[in-house]
Formats: C-alpha cells, sequence, structure tokens
C-alpha cells in the first residue's frame, strides 16, 4: 500500500494534523515516514539569503516529529533543507521521485480553489506537478 510516505510540514497549525494523518497510513501499511521540512529564504538583492525562519526552530519542529512518530512505534525519519522562497512545490514533488515514496502528505491553510490559484499555494501547486498520490489535509 503505501510503503514510503514524505510528510511535508511548516510552521502551521495545521501540520499536527498533518503529522497525525501521515502516521495513520504508516500504521495500517507498516510504512516508513519521512518528515521533511523546507526552510524557505528569501533572496534580496544587497542582504543575500534572508532566512524566513531560525535553523533551530526547524530542527526542533522535526526532532520533535520524528520523536513522536517513533514513539509510536513508527519507522521514521527527518530532514530539515533550505530552499528559496516559491520553490518548495518543486522540492516537494522532485524530493518525492528521487526517493520513490508511495503518497506525499501535507497541509493546506485552507485559503480555498480560487484564493490557492491566485496565490499560488504550495499545497496546490504539489497537487499539479505530483506524479503520484498527495493527501492535502486541512
Amino acid at each position: 500500500m503505501y510503503d514510503k510516505i514524505l510528510v511535508a510540514i511548516d510552521h502551521s497549525d495545521v501540520s499536527e494534523r498533518t503529522l497525525t494523518a501521515a502516521a495513520g497510513l504508516a500504521s495500517l501499511s507498516k510504512g516508513e515516514v519521512w518528515v521533511l521540512h523546507l526552510r524557505e529564504r528569501e533572496v534580496i538583492a544587497r542582504m543575500g539569503q534572508v532566512p524566513a525562519e531560525a535553523e533551530s526552530e526547524a530542527e526542533s519542529r522535526v526532532d520533535d516529529a520524528v520523536k513522536s512518530l517513533a514513539d509510536a512505534g513508527l519507522r521514521v525519519k527527518g530532514e530539515v533543507r533550505d530552499t528559496l522562497f516559491g520553490h518548495a512545490a518543486r522540492e516537494i514533488v522532485e524530493d518525492a521521485k528521487l526517493h520513490d515514496v508511495d503518497v506525499i502528505v501535507m497541509g493546506s491553510r485552507g485559503r480555498g480553489d480560487i484564493a490557492g490559484l491566485v496565490l499560488g499555494s504550495t499545497a496546490h501547486k504539489v497537487i499539479h506537478l505530483a506524479d503520484r498520490p498527495v493527501l492535502v489535509v486541512r
């Protein structure tokens, strides 16, 4: 069923529900969960790359998620990586292909279809770019 599950988390409130959904899938299929957090960086001409969030905050978030899932008896690994602002969706899809994951699990902030199209939400982009199932949690 789902042997490899990529769960993309961020700093939003929906990330906890996203992890719960991924844990449920992994429990049913005895699959492995890969928790991925991409720290978006904005490029500003004179300043170079500016972090949108602290590295320690991102690492702590992923470490907590990995511990929680491991405590539930799941096979899990975590990764924090930097990406440029607006590139997260493409990287999530490329990682899913590279690691041959069976499903991508991620959250949505609930902007709706029109706002998602206009604003270009990460979840909306992943749904359209991915060549495998995507579970979007609200």
